[in-house]
C-alpha cells in the first residue's frame, strides 16, 4: 500500500520553515517547529523520516517492504481533480468523488437492549438493499449526528449509525457501569445480528478508529473494509501528550482553563484529578469538570477554531457524557491488556482493504499514531491531509473520507462483477 501526502505549501501563509503553523495565542508565536514541539513527548519516534517531507511537498510517497522512502514529484491538482493510487497498487488511478452527499433522513430507527442496564439507539439511512456500513463515533461518549450520514453514497450504502453506551440517545445517559471497549465490541455484533447483516464495512474516526480496530481484530470475518480517521491507539504517550501538557505547547490559551480547574497539588496527573471530579457526588463539581474537559478538546479539534464546535462544551448533557465516558476509558487504559495491544494484533486484519485519513496538524491525535499504524500495516493506505487538524468536518479531511468510501465502493462493485 502507499502513503499519499496531498497538496503542498505551508499552513496559514507562513513562509519561515521553522515557524509553527499553529497560533499559540493571539499574541504569541514560537520559533519551534511542530517536530521540535513533539519530540520531548515522543523521543522514540523516528522524526528524521518526517522532517524530509515537512512542510509537505507535492509528493506521493510509496512504502514498500523497505526502510527507504521513495518520492516522486507530481503536478499539483485541485481537490476535485486529484486522484489516489488504486488499492491494488496499480499505476493507474481512478477519479473519485470528494463532495459530501446531501442531507438524508433515516428510513428506520430503534433501540436495542444490549444488557440488563444498557439500551443503545440505532438508525438506518440510504439504500435498504445497499452495502452495509457502520459508523463508529468518537469520544468515547461523543454520540452521532445527522452530518455523519453525508460521508456515504446513499444510493450505494445502507448506512448504520448508533450511539455507544451512555452517549447520545442511548440510556442510561453518561453511565460508566458495564461500559468498556469489549462491551462496545459485543454491542456492535449484537446490532449486526439484530439488523440481519452478514458482514459490513466499518468507518471510525478518533476513538471510533480505536473501536474499529478492536472490533475488526475481534471479528475480522465480518468486516469488508475499513475507513479510519485521526488514529488513536490509546497508548500512554498519546494520553500524556493531550492531557498532561504536551498539546499545551500549541494551545496554551485553551490549556489554561483546563489546567486552572485543578489545584497545584493535583496537577501531577490531570486524568486522575478530573476523574475524581467527574465522579463527584456534587453535581455542580461534575458539571464544571465536564465543561472544562469538553471545551479543551473542542478548542483543539480544528486547525482553525470552530465556534460551533466549541459551544458543545456549554451543553450540560453532551459535556457530561463526553467527559465522564472519555475519562473513564482513559483512566482504565482503554481496557486493553497492553499498551501496544492494537498494534500487536494488526496481523489479524492485514487482509482487509483499508484507508487511513490523517490530518497533518492533528493536535488531539498526533500523526505519529497513524504513522506507527502505517509502519505496522503497510498494506493499508495512509492519506495525509496537509492543511487539516483532527475534525472529520474539516474540508480536506471530509473530502478524503468521502473518497475513501468511494474507493471501497469501487472495489465492492468490482468484486460483484
Amino acid at each position: 500500500m502507499s502513503l499519499v501526502v496531498l497538496g503542498g505549501g505551508r499552513i496559514g501563509g507562513s513562509s519561515h520553515p521553522n515557524q509553527t503553523p499553529f497560533p499559540l495565542s493571539h499574541s504569541h508565536s514560537s520559533t519551534l517547529s511542530p517536530i521540535q514541539l513533539l519530540k520531548p513527548f515522543f523521543p522514540a519516534l523516528s522524526f528524521h523520516r518526517l522532517v524530509s517531507s515537512f512542510p509537505p511537498k507535492n509528493l506521493t510517497i510509496s512504502e514498500r517492504n523497505s526502510s527507504v522512502l521513495r518520492a516522486q514529484n507530481i503536478d499539483y491538482k485541485s481537490e476535485k481533480q486529484r486522484s489516489l493510487e488504486s488499492m491494488d497498487s496499480k499505476k493507474d488511478s481512478t477519479e473519485l468523488n470528494r463532495e459530501l452527499y446531501l442531507d438524508i433522513e433515516p428510513y428506520s430507527t430503534g433501540f436495542l437492549k444490549v444488557s440488563d442496564l444498557h439500551t443503545i439507539y440505532w438508525e438506518q439511512s440510504g439504500n435498504p438493499n445497499g452495502h452495509p456500513v457502520v459508523f463508529l463515533h468518537g469520544g468515547p461518549g461523543g454520540g452521532t449526528s445527522p452530518n455523519n450520514r453525508k460521508f456515504f453514497d446513499p444510493a450505494f450504502y445502507r448506512i448504520i449509525l448508533f450511539d455507544q453506551r451512555g452517549a447520545g440517545k442511548s440510556t442510561p445517559h453518561a453511565c460508566l457501569v458495564e461500559n468498556t471497549t469489549w462491551d462496545l465490541v459485543n454491542d456492535i455484533e449484537k446490532l449486526r445480528e439484530h439488523l440481519q447483516i452478514p458482514e459490513w464495512q466499518v468507518f471510525g474516526g478518533s476513538w471510533g478508529s480505536t473501536l474499529a480496530l478492536a472490533y475488526s481484530q475481534s471479528h475480522p470475518e465480518k468486516v469488508t473494509g475499513l475507513v479510519l480517521r485521526g488514529i488513536f491507539l490509546l497508548r500512554k504517550k498519546e494520553i500524556d501528550w493531550f492531557y498532561e501538557g504536551g498539546a499545551a505547547a500549541i494551545f496554551p490559551d485553551a490549556w489554561e482553563s483546563f489546567r486552572d480547574l485543578i489545584p497545584d497539588n493535583e496537577r501531577g496527573c490531570f486524568i486522575e484529578a478530573y476523574h475524581k471530579r467527574l465522579n463527584s457526588d456534587d453535581k455542580d463539581i461534575q458539571n464544571a469538570a465536564a465543561k472544562a474537559w469538553t471545551k479543551w478538546e473542542m478548542m483543539t479539534a480544528h486547525l482553525h477554531p470552530n465556534e460551533e464546535n466549541i459551544k458543545k462544551g456549554d451543553d450540560d448533557m453532551f459535556s457530561l457524557a463526553f467527559a465522564r465516558i472519555e475519562n473513564h476509558y482513559f483512566v482504565n487504559k482503554g481496557f486493553f491488556p497492553t499498551d501496544s495491544f492494537l498494534l500487536d494484533n494488526v496481523e489479524k486484519i492485514k487482509h482487509i482493504n483499508t484507508v487511513i485519513v490523517q490530518g497533518r496538524y492533528d493536535v488531539c491525535c498526533p500523526m505519529m499514531s497513524a504513522w506507527d499504524l502505517h509502519r505496522a500495516w503497510p498494506e493499508a493506505e495512509l492519506i495525509v491531509v496537509p492543511d487539516a487538524g483532527h475534525s472529520a468536518n474539516e474540508p480536506g479531511i471530509a473530502a478524503e473520507l468521502v473518497a475513501a468510501n468511494e474507493k471501497l465502493k469501487s472495489i465492492i462493485k468490482g468484486n460483484a462483477c
